[in-house]
């Protein structure tokens, strides 16, 4: 055991003995590193994905909440906590991953304790279900919390270090192709976790899903902890947190294509108000069977493995503005065919335009945010751009539980109407910050 210690301490260490490098040495250094980074952070991401699929909070999460409790603002809560929690806590610690020349300790470290260990205490819930429903729901909420705020945490990090040992010209295609490999491998959890669902008796399927999460969700941490990252060169004198916090507002001044960008940005958040009622709207509506929500998983991940491959493809090409448009038109598209559906079967249609519509969100919505600024002013941008994306995420499934009282069709009208008004602002007020003639001066700079 000791040795394996040993072992474990030694591969979280391996690249404290890079030497302090210049620019253009830690660009040689990122090219030389980069296959190894590449593979294993896809197989950090494969990973992941496979796990978080027996834990799918628009479908088996949700629909284990819902079997908690009949009061759908508990749904709207859950939702409020999985899309807000991971984006709210990054611009608080935007300011200490500034000052890390390495990012990977934050990521490795903190990550394990924040984000991976919770999903344990999630598999409990199911175990109190019968018999302390109550309990069983604030465990599953706690554990939920406790995962996606603490993902939250070290998320600018994370990104901060992937866009340095990731080039620019390859993100698209590094995040397209690994959210597509998870999305396939998905696939086979998805069928299992329906399985799992129709022939295991309630609460123990859930058991075994959410079990089955954290094993995986714990193996793909392995992987990251391999990543190799050389330090970052000190150019400017970093800022101390007073100084942080007087230049944000200078930034939303100052750059407004950037301002422009985080206000249609905002919109599409408000537009998954309705994402997380899809499953239990459609499962109630036609009278289906638990089993029901592992299938409209496979379709959203159907959904996502396009939208993943194709917006890795264009993203490399054509900027990601034009992604987060094309997703903004396929969720708009989900909303309005859930409330117009005439049939069960048009409900895997709905699932698979919500999943294209996930993936421009997570293969542009984070990405574009890294080509805004220098490497050095990064984590500031995207602390500013998520913290205040999860403020919008936050407030709309909540208002979606209270909606959903009166009619799950207003919810998604609603949802459509707000799509509407955010494709139109991120097609004809943002410029893609990757052609803009015109950017911020640390951009240029870069």
């Amino acid at each position: 055991m000791l040795n394996r210690i040993r072992l474990l301490r030694h591969l979280l260490e391996l690249d404290r003995n890079f030497p302090a490098l210049d620019d253009a040495e830690v660009a040689v250094e990122v090219e030389r590193l980069f296959p190894w980074n590449f593979w294993v952070n896809l197989l950090d991401g494969v990973s992941f994905w496979f796990g978080m699929t027996f834990m799918s909070t628009s479908t088996i999460l949700a629909l284990f909440i819902s079997k908690l409790t009949p009061d759908p603002r508990a749904v709207g809560l859950m939702a409020a906590i999985a899309q807000a929690g991971w984006f709210l806590p990054q611009l608080f610690t935007a300011s200490a991953v500034e000052r890390l020349p390495r990012k990977k300790a934050m990521v490795v470290n903190l990550g394990l304790l924040l984000e991976r260990a919770p999903i344990a205490l999630l598999a409990v819930a199911p175990l109190l279900a019968l018999r302390h429903a109550n309990w069983a729901l604030v465990v599953a909420l706690v554990a939920l919390t406790w995962h996606v705020v603490g993902a939250g945490t070290v998320a600018v990090s994370w990104q901060d270090m992937i866009a340095k040992i990731i080039p620019l010209r390859r993100r698209g295609r590094f995040f397209g192709l690994t959210n597509a490999l998870g999305t396939l491998v998905s696939f086979a959890a998805a069928g299992f976790s329906a399985r799992l669902l129709a022939t295991v008796a309630y609460p123990m399927n859930f058991f075994y899903c959410f079990a089955l999460a954290a094993v995986f969700i714990g193996v793909s941490w392995v992987f990251l902890a391999l990543v190799r990252e050389p330090p970052q060169p000190l150019t400017t004198p970093r800022p101390s947190q007073k100084e942080f916090w007087q230049r944000l507002p200078e930034i939303i001044k100052q750059d407004h294509n950037f301002t422009h960008f985080m206000i249609a940005r905002l919109c599409l958040a408000l537009t998954g108000m309705g994402g997380s009622f899809l499953a239990i709207s459609s499962i109630q509506r036609w009278d289906l069977g638990d089993s029901a929500a592992g299938y409209y998983t496979l379709a959203i991940l159907a959904g996502q493995a396009t939208g993943n491959l194709l917006f890795g493809f264009l993203a490399d090409r054509f900027g990601h503005v034009r992604n987060l448009v094309f997703g903004g038109v396929a969720s708009i598209l989900s909303f309005i065919l859930a409330w117009l559906a005439p049939s069960p079967g048009w409900s895997y249609v709905v699932f698979v335009l919500n999943g294209i519509g996930a993936s421009a969100l997570f293969v542009s919505g984070i990405m574009v945010v890294m080509e805004f600024s220098s490497a050095e002013r990064r984590p500031t941008y995207l602390g500013l751009s998520n913290t205040g994306t999860g403020i919008a995420g936050l407030v709309a499934p909540l208002l979606g539980g209270f909606l959903a009282r009166s009619s799950y069709d207003l919810v998604f009208i609603i949802s459509a109407g707000i799509g509407v008004l955010a494709c139109i602002l991120m097609a004809w007020w943002v410029r893609d910050p990757r052609w803009s003639a015109r950017s911020t001066p640390s951009a240029q700079s870069a």
